[in-house]
């Protein structure tokens, strides 16, 4: 008789396994974003319950299939992404019921296309607004939009780096006329011995040239060195994937076109002042 009753639980407990494990498979699935599943300590095969009313009122049960980590959006970067993905027809259902225009409602403001060509861009928006008449359609990567955020950050970035070039240079010339001053002694021996000022200027060229790439080849590895760090930092601090730094080749190409010749310049204008006076200016004490 025990062993009859106890033969009875254990269908009992199979069964009810049973059911849960059905009931499992037919809950519809979601992925939550990374920042969603760490700040609310969620698993992997969790039950939870999502509702568009933010009382809870009308929800539904979903099952945690997965993690994604969320695409950066420079735009949305110190914005927590707890966010979550849903099957169409889930969202559907979900949403079913809620006035269009009100959060959750079925509406839609704006669809992202991705062509095959991406130079075919253009012709394709226009193509979409003479086919929707009152629809906006343009290239997210048009160069000649002047309203366009980033192109707006970009150009206030170069404004800024000009001024700090032209301010550097200005510094470094003054710097340059200074040393250049200091060794007034050394030109005047050498033309004594027989120096031109040909000679002389050429010498302070190849000087100022080796000075000048071993100073941009420094900022360039600190720069390399140091955007690690930097990317670190910021990604700890916003909680995203987002990359805020990166050495491309194109910026050390600029950062050598740049380097190079401002300081070689300072270092020839502040000789050429010192090679053109007179030997017995030099000499003098």
């Amino acid at each position: 008789m025990n062993f009859l009753r106890r033969a009875l639980a254990a269908a009992a407990i199979l069964a009810i396994a049973a059911e849960a494990g059905r009931a499992d498979e037919l809950t519809p699935g979601i992925l939550v974003s990374r920042q969603l599943f760490e700040s609310r300590q969620l698993r992997v095969g969790q039950i939870v319950r999502l509702a568009t009313d933010p009382s809870g009122a009308h929800a539904r049960t979903f099952r945690i299939d997965g993690v994604y980590e969320p695409t950066p959006d420079p735009m949305r970067f110190a914005q927590a992404r707890l966010e979550a993905r849903l099957h169409l027809p889930d969202l559907a259902a979900l949403t079913a019921g809620t006035d269009a225009g009100s959060p959750g409602g079925d509406e839609v403001s704006a669809i992202n296309v991705r062509l095959a060509d991406p130079a075919d861009a253009p012709a394709f928006a226009r193509d979409v607004m003479a086919r929707l008449p009152g629809l906006t359609s343009r290239p997210t990567r048009a160069p000649d939009e002047r309203t366009q955020s980033f192109v707006v950050i970009e150009r206030f970035h170069l404004a800024i780096a000009i001024v700090t070039v032209v301010g550097s240079a200005v510094f470094l010339l003054a710097l340059m006329v200074m040393l250049v001053d200091e060794r007034r002694g050394t030109v005047a021996i050498l033309r004594l011995i027989g120096f031109t000022r040909r000679r002389i200027l050429f010498q302070i060229f190849a000087e100022g040239a080796l000075i000048a790439l071993a100073g941009a080849a420094f900022g360039i590895l600190f720069a390399f060195a140091s955007q690690r760090f930097f990317n670190r930092f910021f990604q700890w601090r916003y909680d995203t994937a987002l990359v805020f730094l990166r050495i491309t080749p194109r910026v050390v190409v600029q950062s050598l076109v740049l380097a190079v010749p401002l300081g070689v310049a300072a270092s020839l204008i502040a000789s050429w002042t010192l090679l053109r006076r007179q030997l017995l200016a030099l000499i003098r004490r």
